[in-house]
C-alpha cells in the first residue's frame, strides 16, 4: 500500500504596521491562531513599529511565540518598512499618527501622509506580487489613496480602506432595535468616509427578510441611528479613556475575511475601494461601498436607488474626501 505523504502548506507572509499599538496586540494573535486566513494556513508575521517602541514590539513577539501556535511559522520584527512587507502577501496598515491636542486635521492628514507615501513606495519594491493592502490608520480612505498613488505598481483592486468597524457596529444597533439576533440583519452598507459624514444606509436592510424601515421607526434610523454611528469612535474614547482597539481589530479579521471568502447570495458588506465613478463618487477617491467578493476579488454592488435623504447623506461624504485630497494633492502622483 502506497503512503501519500502530508502535502506542505506554505506560510503566507502577513505584515502589520503600527504592531505594537492597542489594535496590534488585540490583532496579532488572531493571525497566529489561524483566525484570519484559516484553520490550515501558516502565517509569517512581519512586525513593523517605529524605533522608540522596538522594546514592546519585542515582547509582543515574545508573547505570541509562548503560545505555541501551531500555525505561526516565523516573526520578523523590524523599523525599516522595506524589510517588512519583503514578500508581503497582505499587509495591514494599521499604525499612523494619532491626532494631538491642538491639531488641524489638515496636519494630521500631513503627517500621517508622509508616513503612508514612503510605507507604499517600500510596498511597490518589496511585496509579493499577489499583495492586498487594507488600510486601516485613520484618516483611512484618503491614508489609502495616498499610499495608492505612490505604489502604482500594485493593481487598483488591491487597495482597501476599513468600513467594517462602522458596518459592525451598524448591524448591532439595528439587530438591538429590531430585538433580533445580529445575523438576521443583512444588506447593510456604510458609505463614504470613515468620518463624521459616513452613511450607515438603513433604506435596503433586510432583517429576518424583511424591511428594516417596516420593523424600525424611520424617525429613529434618520436620527439617533446615524448619529450614533458617525460619532461611536468618540463616544468609546469617552468611555475607555483609549481608542477602540478589540472592535478594531475585529473589523481587520472581518475585512480580511469578507475580501478573500465569496458573499452570500443577495448580502453584502462594506469597504472603501478606489471608485470607477460608481454612484456619482468622483473616479479615484477611496470610498465606502457596498461589495461582494467572489473570493479573489471585490466588485462595488452597483443598481442600488437612493432617495434624497440618502442621496444627500452620500454627497456630504463626497465633499469630504474631495476636500481631504485637495489637502493632500501634493503627496499624490
Amino acid at each position: 500500500m502506497t503512503t501519500v505523504p502530508p502535502v506542505t502548506v506554505p506560510p503566507v507572509t502577513v505584515a502589520v504596521t503600527g504592531a505594537a499599538g492597542q489594535i496590534g496586540y488585540a490583532l496579532l494573535f488572531r493571525i497566529a491562531s489561524g483566525q484570519m486566513l484559516g484553520p490550515h494556513q501558516p502565517v509569517s508575521l512581519r512586525l513593523l513599529e517605529v524605533e522608540p517602541v522596538m522594546g514592546a514590539l519585542e515582547g509582543v513577539a515574545m508573547e505570541l511565540y509562548d503560545c505555541a501556535f501551531p500555525l505561526l511559522a516565523s516573526i520578523t520584527v523590524t523599523s525599516d518598512p522595506a524589510v517588512a512587507f519583503d514578500g508581503a502577501s497582505w499587509a495591514l496598515l494599521v499604525g499612523s499618527a494619532p491626532r494631538k491636542a491642538g491639531m488641524e486635521r489638515r496636519e494630521l492628514l500631513g503627517t500621517n501622509g508622509r508616513i503612508f507615501q514612503s510605507q507604499a513606495r517600500a510596498l511597490a519594491a518589496k511585496a509579493a506580487p499577489d499583495v492586498r493592502v487594507l488600510v486601516v490608520g485613520n484618516p483611512c480612505n484618503t491614508n489609502c489613496l495616498i499610499a495608492r498613488s505612490n505604489a502604482l505598481e500594485i493593481p487598483d483592486d488591491r487597495w482597501f480602506a476599513m468600513m467594517r468597524l462602522d458596518h459592525n457596529r451598524a448591524r448591532q444597533q439595528l439587530a438591538t432595535a429590531a430585538g433580533v439576533g445580529v445575523d438576521a440583519v443583512t444588506r447593510l452598507a456604510v458609505w463614504g468616509n470613515h468620518s463624521s459624514t459616513q452613511f450607515p444606509d438603513f433604506a435596503h436592510v433586510s432583517i429576518g427578510g424583511r424591511p428594516a424601515t417596516d420593523l424600525i421607526d424611520r424617525s429613529w434610523l434618520e436620527g439617533e441611528f446615524i448619529d450614533t454611528i458617525q460619532g461611536r469612535g468618540a463616544a468609546i474614547i469617552r468611555a475607555r479613556g483609549a481608542s477602540s482597539a478589540g472592535s478594531a481589530a475585529n473589523a481587520i479579521i472581518d475585512s480580511v475575511r469578507s475580501i478573500r471568502t465569496p458573499t452570500p447570495g443577495g448580502d453584502w458588506t462594506s469597504l472603501a475601494v478606489p471608485s470607477k465613478g460608481q454612484y456619482g463618487v468622483p473616479e479615484g477617491l477611496v470610498f465606502g461601498f457596498p461589495v461582494r467578493s467572489d473570493g479573489s476579488c471585490m466588485q462595488v454592488v452597483e443598481g442600488l436607488s437612493h432617495d434624497p435623504f440618502a442621496a444627500d447623506r452620500i454627497r456630504r461624504s463626497i465633499e469630504d474626501l474631495t476636500a481631504e485630497r485637495q489637502e493632500v494633492a501634493h503627496l499624490l502622483h
